[in-house]
């Protein structure tokens, strides 16, 4: 009368290399999109306590962009844990920095669950600010965001 639940084990995972160029990408969309790709969402054979995700591969990380006027006004909070210790940073100071891949690692960060599992998870993503990668053994395919929806993109 009653299906079973399907429930995915590890030997049963079918993970994919996915390459994204995050050029012109609006900064929250493309990490919604990862986020959601490295839980394996996207599958059929989701699994809430499995890690059955993609690995997932960023280019040009400091070519994304902010909506109005983000990019000058938002401000990240830091706190060194002493008094008078918390620091501020603007979008546009770290990516004009030397690591300006961190603005896609840290929102993506922020939209995976807390735990032993989200880490794991945020460990098959992997940054890059240049057009260059060193996985091109894997043949990742690559996944065009700004043809999903016409508010990924800004010219």
């Amino acid at each position: 009368m009653f299906g079973k639940t399907h429930s995915t084990k590890t030997a049963e995972i079918d993970k994919q290399w996915i390459v994204i160029d995050a050029t012109g990408l609006v900064v929250g969309r493309l990490a919604s999109l990862i986020a959601l790709r490295l839980r394996g969402k996207h599958k059929p054979s989701f699994t809430p306590h499995v890690d059955d995700g993609d690995n997932i591969v960023v280019i040009n990380a400091e070519k994304v962009v902010f909506t109005g006027r983000k990019r000058d006004d938002k401000v990240y909070y830091h706190y060194s844990g002493f008094q008078g210790g918390i620091k501020e940073r603007t979008p546009r100071v770290t990516l004009e920095g030397r690591f300006p891949e961190r603005i896609i690692e840290k929102a993506v960060e922020r939209m995976l669950p807390r735990g032993p599992l989200g880490r794991k998870q945020l460990g098959n993503l992997r940054v890059y600010k240049g057009a260059e990668h060193p996985h091109a053994a894997q043949n990742p395919m690559p996944l065009d965001v700004a043809s999903l929806n016409r508010k990924n993109a800004r010219p």
